[in-house]
């Protein structure tokens, strides 16, 4: 009799879409767009190369709603329908049997200078992290909330043409719906401020219209911290509150995750013994969640063996495992470890002891994997530390002076209609 495997088993969730198994690559920032946000044919040549690895659900790194809100300056942007590009890369992930969602974001006030030096956010809360790569966020209007509401749902409805099963809301990392969500970065005090009932709007318009725009059968996922882990942010208590209220609104799919650009937990550098010994980042977080709803939950951060893997689902706490980094370096672990081929991802310490180069060389060195792959070529985990950073700064600090020389005003004029947001 063979043993129980749960992350082989295959999962509905409640749009009907059938998941393969319990694993999921989780989202990484490919960087990997053209400077005007148009899918690349790398893009398309690094999903084939992950769908080939028996994830039952892909979901891509940030594709942006608003050029103002783009994380990097190569990010997806879709303000428009790119036609076959987006479609190639749709066909490219799904062409061996992987679900496929695309990740909806906006920046927020964590925008760079390398794309703009006039951020919008809540309010004017400046990130504070070291490097001067920040400007000071300019509050939104109540008109351009409103706009950005649509730009996420006009993007929905583009992916669901292009041939994406669902879309994932990024409500996460500090990122500009998180910043709603937060106590420290939303000052607000009108609609969209003041408690977790305000503060949640900004959510929750952008679920109800992407749900609206996209109808029954297309997947709506979310994104959501368990908590800032700041003194004074978002707390647990409210987390779950957000967590109830997208249930009822028939979110298909929550991802558990936390932290921000100023407190990196998804990162998983200030973890507790207790977290170590099982694994993921959030689980205990999520378990907390579990005992307030019943949609289907995805735990991402720290997981690298099957076995705590199996536990995770056998408790109840998690539906879907996520994996990220480690599929940078080895991007058929995932079919490996349904298969029962290995137990355990392998691990890649990158470390120069200088938290702020630390913090780059995590983001860039497993950017580097992906953007070997969308050049046709196999991870290299044998990638210099040292060089993927001294390649980086410069290049981030003349972006930057580029970013500051055109002084874009990224304006946000009234949205698309959704429903009739076609091709240009």
């Amino acid at each position: 009799m063979s043993e129980p495997n749960p992350i082989g088993e295959p999962l509905t969730l409640p749009s009907g879409l059938v998941l393969s198994n319990r694993m999921a690559k989780a989202a990484m920032s490919e960087n990997l767009a053209t400077a005007n946000g148009v899918p690349t044919d790398a893009l398309t040549r690094l999903y084939a190369r992950l769908g080939k690895g028996g994830a039952g659900l892909l979901i891509t790194g940030n594709v942006i709603v608003d050029p103002g809100g783009r994380t990097e300056s190569h990010n997806v942007v879709l303000t428009r329908d790119h036609g076959e590009p987006l479609a190639a890369w749709a066909r490219a992930a799904k062409a061996h049997g992987s679900a496929l969602f695309m990740q909806l974001s906006h920046a927020g006030r964590q925008t760079g200078r390398t794309v703009t030096w006039s951020p919008v956010a809540p309010s004017a809360v400046k990130a504070d992290r070291e490097g001067g790569l920040f400007s000071k966020p300019r509050p939104l209007t109540e008109g351009e909330i409103e706009v950005l509401v649509q730009r996420f749902a006009g993007a929905a409805v583009v992916a669901q043409a292009a041939g994406f099963d669902g879309v994932q809301i990024h409500g996460a990392h500090g990122y500009l719906v998180s910043q709603f969500l937060s106590p420290l970065t939303n000052l607000r005090t009108d609609r969209y401020g003041g408690d977790i009932q305000g503060r949640m709007r900004f959510l929750l318009e952008i679920v109800r219209a992407v749900r609206r725009a996209t109808g029954a059968g297309f997947s709506t996922a979310v994104k959501l911290n368990s908590a800032d882990f700041q003194r004074g942010g978002f707390t647990l208590e409210e987390s779950m509150q957000v967590a109830q209220a997208l249930e009822k609104e028939g979110v298909d799919l929550l991802e558990i995750s936390g932290g921000s650009y100023e407190k990196p937990a998804m990162m998983g550098s200030e973890q507790r013994e207790s977290t170590r010994a099982r694994e993921a980042f959030f689980l205990e977080y999520a378990e907390r969640i579990r005992k307030e709803v019943t949609l289907p939950l995805m735990v991402t951060g720290g997981f690298r063996s099957r076995a705590a893997m199996n536990a995770a689902l056998e408790s109840g706490a998690t539906d879907v495992i996520g994996l990220a980094r480690p599929l940078a370096v080895d991007p058929d672990l995932l079919g490996r470890l349904v298969r029962g081929e290995t137990d355990v991802a392998r691990q890649h310490t990158l470390r120069t002891g200088v938290r702020l180069f630390d913090d780059l060389l995590q983001l860039q060195w497993y950017q580097r994997q992906l953007a070997r792959m969308g050049a046709g070529h196999e991870p290299d985990p044998k990638l210099g530390r040292w060089s993927t950073i001294l390649a980086a700064i410069p290049l981030m600090y003349w972006e930057a002076a580029v970013s500051w020389l055109r002084r874009e005003d990224h304006a946000l004029d009234a949205a698309p209609n959704p429903k009739t947001l076609t091709s240009p």
